[in-house]
């Protein structure tokens, strides 16, 4: 059963903060995946989730390395070790035009098989295939994959309407504006955690 929960974010510091509040619901052994069109605030979810694990590096798209691993803490001040996935870039991900044709289960195979292969050279697949206790795996253009590797996840996609944005011009897409955050959670640990939130 999946339950859903759809926020309204209109800025930047708004985005950060609900990535912020999320961070302090998540527990060894979550993956999170984040989906949505370039510029719609991805990162910046994903900094509002290093700083509520106390992560004091920086959150940096990690899309020419693929994965980033990072140690902070989770709420209840046990160790918590993220690992920062970008599979932009992989073959296979959400980004992937040339998976046109296929079936869903073929789409899927292929992805998961192409993401493995990618972390294999980064020492970093078993970690993703099974999280241990500390581990959170935060997924950027993952949503297919991360559907094979965990049953039980939560899925964040943030849509942009830029016919609705209002602060930006002719050139250039800012920082704020419309977005619509639709958090779906696919397990009851989950279901629990987004009724907390949604209060």
């Amino acid at each position: 059963m999946n339950f859903c929960v759809s926020i309204n974010v209109p800025t930047a510091q708004q985005m950060h903060e609900l990535g912020r509040r999320v961070a302090q619901l998540l527990q060894g052994g979550d993956v999170v995946t984040l989906s949505g069109p370039l510029g719609a605030g991805k990162t910046t979810f994903a900094q509002g989730v290093g700083e509520g694990l106390k992560i004091g590096e920086p959150i940096v798209s990690p899309t020419f390395t693929i994965a980033r691993e990072l140690d902070g803490l989770f709420a209840d001040g046990q160790h918590a070790h993220m690992v920062h996935v970008d599979a932009y870039r992989v073959p296979g991900s959400d980004n992937d035009d040339a998976m046109a044709g296929l079936t869903d289960e073929q789409k899927t195979r292929r992805a998961i098989n192409r993401l493995l292969d990618e972390l294999e050279s980064l020492g970093l697949d078993e970690i993703l295939e099974d999280p241990d206790d500390s581990t959170v795996i935060l997924i950027e253009w993952g949503a297919m994959m991360a559907s094979v590797l965990s049953p039980d996840r939560l899925d964040i996609s943030i849509d942009r309407s830029i016919e609705s944005d209002t602060t930006m011009n002719a050139d250039e897409l800012t920082s704020d504006g419309a977005r619509t955050v639709i958090l779906t959670a696919h397990s009851d640990s989950w279901i629990e955690r987004l009724n907390t939130l949604e209060k």
